[in-house]
C-alpha cells in the first residue's frame, strides 16, 4: 500500500541561483509540489550557487540525519582589498596592491591554510553570540569576537590567477568539512599575504554524496515537478544498506527491532523487493529504528 506521502517523497537536489536565500528555494518548492512539508540541509549563503539538499514530504525527515560531514565548493579570490563581510558584497575596509605578490608566494600561504587548521568564522555567520546570530549582530554595528574552530581543509588548490592591475584574482577549489567557511578561507589567505582578500564568487559543487550531477534548477522544477532522487534512492545513497527479509521488515514497520548485527553507524535496511523499510542504529541488544520510511500503513 501506498500514498501520496511516499510517492511524491525524496530529495531534491537544487543547483541554487545567485540572489535567493535557502529559505526562498524552500518557499518555491512548497508551491511547485503544492505542500508544506518541504525543508533543506546545508544553508547556502544568498551569494552562493549550487548544491543545496532540499526534502519533500516524508524526507523531510530525512534531513537531521544525513551525514553531510564533507562539502566541496569552487570560488573566486580577490587579493589586494579586504571587507566588513570576508565577500564583495561587504564595504571595503582597507585595499593594497597585490601586483607584486609571486606565484610562490601564494602557493605556500595556500599550503598553510589547508589540513587541519583552526579558523574564525565569519562575522556574517550564523553562529550565534549571547543568543544572536552572528550576522545580526554585525549588522548593528555591534564590536564582538567570534573564536576560532577547527576545522579541515583537505583540498585547497589553484585553478587559475588572473592579475588585474593592483588586484590578483585566484580561481580556486576547495574540498572541506562541514563548517568551514570559504570566506573565511579568503580572508585569511589574504591577511597571511598582508595584501587583504575577500570572496567574489561561491559555488558548492557538492555536499556529502550529493553533487551538480544529481542537481535541478528552480525553472527545470517548475517545469516538471519531480525529486532528483525518490526515497527508496535517497536513503540508499545516503547510508550504508542492511538487507532483510519480508517478515523482518513487516516486524521493523511497526515499531519493533531487529537483532543486531554488530554495526555502530546509522544504515537502512532494504526488502527484497528493494523497498527502504527505516533507518537503524543499534544499541546493546536490539536494533532499532531512528526513522520508519515505510510505516506498515504505507506498504
Amino acid at each position: 500500500m501506498a500514498d501520496a506521502t511516499i510517492e511524491n517523497a525524496g530529495l531534491l537536489v537544487v543547483d541554487k541561483p545567485a540572489g535567493m536565500t535557502s529559505h526562498d528555494v524552500v518557499s518555491r518548492c512548497r508551491k511547485i509540489f503544492n505542500t508544506r512539508r518541504v525543508g533543506h540541509a546545508g544553508t547556502l549563503d544568498p551569494m552562493a550557487t549550487g548544491v543545496l539538499v532540499v526534502g519533500i514530504e516524508r524526507a523531510t525527515k530525512l534531513l537531521g540525519l544525513l551525514s553531510l560531514t564533507t562539502k566541496s565548493y569552487t570560488a573566486t579570490i580577490r587579493l589586494g582589498a579586504s571587507t566588513t563581510t570576508d565577500d564583495r558584497e561587504g564595504e571595503i575596509l582597507s585595499t593594497a596592491d597585490a601586483s607584486g605578490v609571486s606565484d610562490t608566494e601564494i602557493a605556500t600561504a595556500m599550503v598553510e591554510l589547508t589540513g587541519d587548521i583552526q579558523q574564525v568564522p565569519a562575522k556574517v555567520s550564523a553562529i550565534k553570540v549571547d543568543g544572536r546570530r552572528a550576522h545580526t549582530l554585525v549588522r548593528t554595528g555591534a564590536d564582538f569576537d567570534l573564536a576560532a574552530r577547527p576545522v579541515t581543509v583537505s583540498r585547497f588548490e589553484l585553478l587559475a590567477t588572473r592579475r588585474d592591475g593592483e588586484f590578483v584574482d585566484l580561481d580556486v577549489v576547495v574540498d572541506c568539512s562541514s563548517g568551514t567557511y570559504i570566506r573565511s578561507l579568503a580572508r585569511d589567505l589574504g591577511a597571511a599575504l598582508e595584501l587583504g582578500g575577500h570572496l567574489t564568487e561561491l559555488r558548492r559543487t557538492a555536499v556529502g554524496p550529493f553533487t551538480l550531477d544529481h542537481a535541478r534548477t528552480l525553472d527545470d522544477v517548475r517545469e516538471e515537478p519531480r525529486v532528483s532522487l525518490d526515497i527508496d534512492e535517497a536513503v540508499k545513497i545516503s547510508f550504508p544498506r542492511r538487507d532483510i527479509d519480508d517478515d523482518e521488515a513487516e516486524s521493523i514497520s511497526q515499531g519493533r527491532w531487529l537483532e543486531p548485527i554488530g554495526r555502530k553507524e546509522i544504515y537502512v535496511v532494504v526488502d527484497p523487493r528493494e523497498q527502504a523499510i527505516a533507518l537503524i542504529q543499534e544499541k546493546g541488544r536490539r536494533a532499532s529504528s531512528v526513522m520508519v520510511v515505510r510505516p506498515a500503513t504505507l506498504r
